[in-house]
């Protein structure tokens, strides 16, 4: 029965759907002065698709996301980049180019075979629950957006040694660092570019290394590395108990993030001790709760219950917090009027990268070949909550398709003329 031809799997949207039809979002910020560029780094864990939705629900006025660029080093797969073309389809933002980063951490790639390498410090990352595959799916939710008609196209170019097409051959999944040279294409000049980045720090290391293109950085945030302060103030690798101190985004590439943290750019770090402070899921989803329920608030609040029931239920995922402070990097850096309360301190820090997974990725304070870096050590909680939940509930830039629900509704009737 399988073999036969009139059984075959056909399965595609133009065959399901008698009305499907394929759209693409570009706004039109002809009329708009268009406000501080950005450049945001991640490796799609959970949290970075909720500072995802916040960046994108920022005034274009006030931040200009240019671009996002994906690094594979950390909590999902390659693959995953679908989600967040999904995700830029819901909040009708197509136009924001997405570069793919390396699929392994620096010097773990083998050198005559770039394909293939060693896992030392991504297989910290658990495979099954509370890891990669529930990264990959968003926890189950990713089906949820709409389906963007962008998808990952593991396709080669020549020149930079990317994949090649699928589907679409007018499209090709682009490489990091072709998006960094596309978009300083687009800046004016002189103009520089704010980075924030929710991931390790593999792609930025490539980047700080060429200084054509470090010379064009404002700032870079970066959400992640910890300075214990004693002995018991331990760091969040805990899938590598013999490694006490490190976090997670600087464990797994350690000498990318060494590298960054010897470079000449403005560092500001958002350590994973104020993160902590910030991390309770009761307090962000009773402000959800009071909110409008705009499409982008209803997700984030299905995601956010779904974490906290797991945290509650299952030892497997006593991390979820985590993603929580992955937020934080995205309402700092576009807030211009200190509502938050900010408090900074300015530290010489070193990151530690021996080929020892004991200690590397540890934050050491060095006063003598520690980089200076400007630490924020405080802010309003309560606040942070409360500007997170009205930004996502505000319908100014909200989603054009709220979930596949309705673009399966649009596509199963006739369309308006």
């Amino acid at each position: 029965v399988l073999k036969q031809p009139q059984n075959a799997g056909r399965f595609n949207f133009t065959t399901q759907f008698p009305y499907y039809k394929e759209v693409t979002y570009m706004p039109n910020f002809e009329n708009k002065t268009l406000g501080k560029p950005v450049v945001f780094d991640m490796d799609m864990s959970v949290g970075d698709f909720l500072a995802l939705f916040y960046l994108l629900k920022v005034d274009v006025e006030v931040l200009n996301l240019k671009a996002i660029i994906v690094s594979p080093t950390g909590w999902t797969n390659a693959a995953t980049i679908d989600v967040i073309y999904d995700l830029l389809h819901m909040m009708g933002r197509d136009d924001i180019p997405v570069g793919l980063g390396e699929v392994f951490a620096m010097n773990e790639s083998d050198p005559l075979f770039p394909l293939i390498g060693d896992c030392n410090y991504a297989k910290a990352i658990p495979h099954g629950n509370g890891g990669l595959l529930d990264s990959d799916t968003l926890y189950g939710l990713a089906r949820d957006f709409p389906r963007s008609p962008k998808r990952y196209t593991p396709i080669n170019s020549m020149e930079f040694e990317a994949p090649q097409d699928t589907d679409h051959l007018n499209f090709r999944q682009p490489l990091a660092m072709e998006i960094w040279e596309s978009v300083l294409q687009t800046m004016e000049p002189g103009s520089k570019i704010t980075v924030l980045t929710n991931g390790p720090l593999t792609t930025l290391a490539k980047v700080v290394s060429q200084k054509n293109i470090s010379s064009r950085i404002q700032e870079v945030y970066v959400v992640g590395g910890h300075i214990n302060n004693n002995v018991y103030d331990k760091g969040n690798v805990f899938s590598v108990p013999s490694n006490r101190y490190a976090e997670f985004n600087m464990f797994l590439d350690p000498l990318a993030a060494k590298i960054v943290f010897q470079s000449e750019v403005n560092i500001t770090l958002i350590p994973l001790s104020v993160q902590h402070k910030v991390s309770s899921f009761s307090h962000i989803l009773c402000w959800l709760r009071r909110i409008e329920q705009t499409p982008e608030v209803v997700f984030s609040k299905r995601v956010l219950l779904r974490l906290q029931r797991l945290k509650q239920s299952h030892h497997r995922y006593q991390h979820m917090d985590t993603f929580l402070g992955e937020i934080l990097g995205a309402v700092v850096i576009a807030d211009n009027h200190s509502n938050l309360s900010e408090e900074f301190e300015v530290k010489p820090v070193k990151v530690l990268a021996q080929g020892d997974v004991s200690i590397d990725g540890e934050m050491v304070v060095d006063e003598e070949d520690g980089k200076l870096v400007r630490i924020l050590s405080h802010v309003n909680a309560k606040a942070y909550h409360e500007m997170y939940a009205n930004r996502l509930g505000d319908w100014n830039q909200s989603a054009k398709v709220g979930s596949f629900e309705d673009q399966r509704r649009k596509w199963s009737r006739p369309h308006s003329s």
